[in-house]
């Protein structure tokens, strides 16, 4: 993803909104958590948000999500309101996070303090839950999903949105604070240069 001079699309990607195991304090990873009653409101909220903004100058082009039930649950107010298809992409999960998805955060620090500073320190190769996947992993196949998206709107000026996990969105900006229903813009072209370094 380096060289990209031309016009290439801008991503508005968003983190489901709260989930049940969210709102219980435990770590999902790739546990298929439907949103809390917080969550479906926020949804609707950032839905009703979103189409009440000034669209962009190519309008929206399209609608992406992860497979997981959070995220598509938070994709669907959001499709409803911009007139929008969902489409669905497992490659857009949440990381594995191997034997921590489920317990409780103060548990995994309890149990694991030493792994998990390490996997949130930003580590490149420090694996969730031991077993689970790393942040390069994660990139690893989200990158083929963004590239595939350039080149089907190679005229650029197009805003696409992606409904995601923390842990997508962190290995595209490490040590980025993100809040359920939150909104990051990226540009490929930034990304690119981000992941050329790691």
């Amino acid at each position: 993803m380096d060289g990209y001079a031309r016009p290439v699309p801008r991503f508005l990607c968003i983190r489901h909104a709260e989930s049940t195991m969210n709102a219980e304090g435990r770590w999902q990873g790739q546990v298929d958590a439907p949103l809390s009653e917080r969550g479906v409101g926020q949804a609707r909220a950032l839905a009703g948000r979103l189409s009440r903004a000034p669209a962009p100058a190519a309008g929206y082009a399209r609608l992406l999500c992860s497979d997981l039930l959070r995220a598509q649950q938070t994709a669907e107010p959001i499709a409803a309101a911009l007139g929008l298809a969902v489409e669905v992409d497992k490659r857009l999960r949440e990381a594995d996070a191997g034997c921590w998805s489920g317990l409780l955060h103060s548990e995994i620090k309890a149990r694991w303090p030493q792994e998990l500073a390490r996997y949130r320190s930003g580590d490149e190769h420090a694996r969730a839950g031991g077993g689970g996947e790393n942040r390069h992993e994660v990139r690893a196949r989200v990158r083929p999903v963004l590239e595939e998206l350039a080149h089907a709107h190679p005229g650029g000026g197009d805003t696409i949105l992606i409904v995601t996990h923390s842990g997508v969105l962190r290995t595209i900006r490490p040590g980025l604070p993100i809040a359920n229903a939150e909104v990051h813009t990226f540009d490929l072209a930034d990304i690119g240069r981000a992941w050329s370094t790691t």
